[in-house]
């Protein structure tokens, strides 16, 4: 199954994702953290995260590019966080993918979905503020918005996470959703 988590920045995602994968764990958990701490900010938001699942077994695979190089064991429900940062590493960073990063996230993402029992994507919605950008951020968000429609698209379940609150997006018939409402999940 592949189920993808988008919201904000502060929606709550990151939390209903990890309980998600708690619940659709069928053997090992992997985190697959995205995001490299440049600044304060970011490296308190990195101990948020951590501190938030240091309790629920994820074993944590640090990926900043080159998604299609990571090995998971059968029986995993991995949780990749976050699909943004992944873009922004690709694109900008001197390992990352530059102009191919498209391809590159696209087979890594289906090379991992190939892995798996399950995959869980968390990705921002960076695309209503009403801001005007400079070439670059702008580039970003297309692309961003590119690969948010691809995954989309072949995800079983999506849920937008409204502040702290579950909404589904697209839902394919699979036996552990139904009859349960999502705000069971969200504990």
């Amino acid at each position: 199954m592949i189920v993808v988590l988008i919201g904000g920045s502060g929606s709550g995602k990151s939390e209903f994702a990890e309980n998600i994968a708690l619940q659709l764990n069928t053997g090992k958990l992997v985190y697959i953290a995205t995001m490299q701490s440049f600044d304060e900010e970011s490296k308190v938001r990195v101990k948020r995260h951590q501190k938030m699942r240091q309790s629920k077994n994820f074993r944590t695979i640090e990926c900043y590019t080159g998604l299609a190089n990571v090995k998971v064991a059968k029986n995993t429900t991995a949780l990749l966080e976050c699909m943004s940062n992944l873009v922004a590493n690709e694109m900008f960073s001197e390992e990352g993918a530059k102009e191919n990063t498209l391809v590159a996230i696209k087979r890594g993402i289906t090379q991992l979905a190939e892995q798996t029992d399950n995959l869980l994507i968390v990705t921002n919605n960076v695309f209503e503020d009403g801001f005007r950008y400079d070439e670059e951020t702008t580039r970003y968000m297309k692309l961003l918005g590119e690969i948010n429609r691809w995954i989309c698209q072949m995800a079983d379940k999506v849920v937008e996470v409204v502040h702290g609150v579950p909404v589904e997006i697209k839902n394919i018939s699979d036996s552990i959703w139904s009859g349960r409402n999502l705000d069971e999940t969200h504990n």
